[in-house]
């Protein structure tokens, strides 16, 4: 989705050293509920994927645990953030499925490592094309097509407006937000059947799972801050975090995220 986020919603620059930490709040880096995606889980797993790839996976929860619940799976993550990999590593490592999952650091532009059984892209359509949104939306489903096996599933998360945004509301958004550059439900749900897939399950995030999310974006930053007003980083984390928050309150009810089982036509 079109934020300055890193896949789904506005983010900043990781801060080294003795910095804020980065993320540790977030168990998906989405507006995803442990009960929706146990949800998710359980019907990617009911059709029997052998092989899963996950577009701008970050740390590949989602993929973690569809391995976890498909024994004889195997899955590559792939995004071009190496501290999200490595945290991916080390989880994958933690819970005995290293064997079966791989996080490579490289472009997803055109990548040859399909068909997969299932493909997940979670927040994370941008990471198909160099085309600007909308454009990129249409291109990345063709992408997802292709990429998938004939028979096999797609599990898309991608931003839509729930309404269409007011001038003032663009405004304190992501530089350049326009209101072209989302669809609304419907035509997210068209352009993804004239993709080659049928719509198998449609549900978005709740104001709940949005504020969980927007919340654990922050929170180690916020609290790192509270305590460091001093610090050399101080400052630009405190104009990062407002900034953040500012545009959060722009788009907030506003701007969704529609998670879309696609079943490959």
């Amino acid at each position: 989705m079109s934020t300055s986020s890193e896949s789904a919603g506005p983010a900043g620059t990781a801060e080294s050293g003795d910095g804020p930490p980065r993320l540790t709040r977030l168990t998906f880096h989405n507006p995803l509920s442990e009960a929706r995606a146990d949800a998710i889980v359980r019907r990617l797993a009911g059709a029997g994927p052998r092989t899963v790839l996950d577009i701008g996976c970050g740390w590949g929860e989602l993929m973690l645990r569809v391995l976890a619940a498909v024994p004889e799976a195997r899955g590559v993550g792939v995004d071009v953030n190496a501290r999200d990999l490595a945290r991916g590593r080390r989880d994958a490592e933690a819970r005995g499925l290293a064997g079966r999952a791989e996080f490579v650091e490289e472009s997803a532009v055109g990548t040859g490592r399909g068909p997969a059984d299932l493909v997940l892209c979670l927040g994370a359509s941008q990471a198909l094309s160099d085309a600007e949104p909308p454009e990129h939306t249409t291109l990345a489903l063709r992408e997802l097509r292709r990429l998938v096996a004939d028979g096999g599933r797609v599990l898309l998360g991608e931003g839509f407006w729930q309404r269409p945004p007011t001038e003032a509301e663009l405004s304190g958004m992501w530089p350049g937000a326009h209101g072209g550059e989302h669809h609304d439900l419907g035509t997210l749900l068209d352009l993804a059947v004239a993709a080659g897939f049928r719509p198998e399950w449609t549900e978005t995030a709740n104001a709940d799972e949005w504020e969980e999310f927007e919340s654990g974006y922050q929170a180690d930053a916020e609290v790192w801050l509270a305590g460091h007003g001093g610090h050399p980083l101080a400052a630009a984390t405190r104009e990062r975090l407002d900034r953040h928050r500012a545009q959060w309150m722009s788009y907030r009810g506003v701007l969704g995220m529609a998670y879309l089982t696609l079943a490959a036509a």
